[in-house]
């Protein structure tokens, strides 16, 4: 199950011959060689790394996830993430929902900044895990989320529904799209909150939690995320320009999060400021 760079080694060794495309079927007798990554540690280390915390008791942690911060280990991030903060801040997740994941019930982008809850008992883990995955499928349910996003140009219309299949990308697999011919449903809502210099503030509510949905939706819709670094399209200015450099991310932040606590029932909803940085472009595109 390794990712396997045969391109990129085949240039560092100087070998001749054609280059192995990632699709190629494998031929009896061939050699080829693997670049395998680093193993990572067996249990993530608990690290001093500071984050706010909205809410939290002997079940749960609400947290506002600052944008840049990954959220749990993977090869690439082996050290550095939420989950390393919560090992550190809540002292009794080991073992809640798997060893590299403890407490984690569902994800940000390492640059969405926002509202995150996470788990520190078997019996919340299970039931978010639940609902976060009902969620994800567009089964009716009690979890709701809703996110707030730079987009540019502004959408065509006040509000609307979007509603697409969604499936890797056809042909830069590393992407999702919603232009694909089968897939899994997904559906978003949104809302023009804002007019702004050749772009708008837009609220979006998800049906479904699908990877990247809202980043893809406005992308393949014509309207993507400022600072999009992987669905975005070149700033049509240097107002826009500037603004998408000084973000350094796509202008996306999970503003609230709502869901029944899962041991008294009790309605819980949480929302998280807009950060300074996407304050900061609001402030220069108005």
């Amino acid at each position: 199950d390794a990712v396997i760079d045969l391109k990129g080694l085949h240039r560092l060794l100087g070998a001749s011959g054609p280059v192995t495309q990632p699709a190629e079927t494998v031929k009896p007798g061939a050699t080829y060689i693997l670049d395998l990554p680093a193993p990572i540690p067996a249990t993530p280390l608990p690290q001093a790394i500071p984050f706010p915390i909205l809410y939290e008791d002997n079940d749960l942690i609400v947290i506002d996830k600052p944008a840049g911060l990954v959220v749990h280990p993977a090869a690439v991030h082996a050290s550095g993430t939420l989950v390393n903060a919560l090992l550190f801040h809540c002292k009794d997740l080991s073992g809640i929902g798997g060893v590299l994941r403890p407490g984690i019930v569902h994800r940000l982008d390492k640059d969405t900044s926002g509202v995150m809850v996470a788990t520190k008992s078997d019996r919340a883990h299970a039931a978010l895990t639940a609902a976060f995955a009902a969620k994800s499928r567009g089964e009716p349910g009690t979890l709701d989320r809703t996110y707030l996003a730079i987009t540019s140009p502004a959408p065509p219309l006040a509000r609307g529904t979007l509603r697409t299949f969604h499936g890797r990308h056809p042909v830069d697999r590393k992407r999702f799209s919603s232009k694909v011919v089968s897939g899994k449903s997904a559906v978003t809502h949104y809302e023009v909150v804002e007019k702004l210099h050749d772009a708008a503030l837009v609220r979006f509510r998800l049906e479904t939690g699908r990877t990247h949905q809202i980043r893809v939706h406005a992308a393949d819709h014509g309207w993507p995320l400022v600072g999009d670094p992987v669905y975005g399209h070149k700033p049509r200015d240097a107002r826009l320009s500037e603004v998408a450099r000084s973000l350094g991310r796509q202008a996306l932040h999970a503003a609230t999060l709502a869901f029944d606590h899962p041991a008294t029932g009790a309605r819980m909803a949480f929302e998280a400021a807009l950060p300074a940085d996407m304050q900061a472009a609001l402030t220069a595109l108005r």
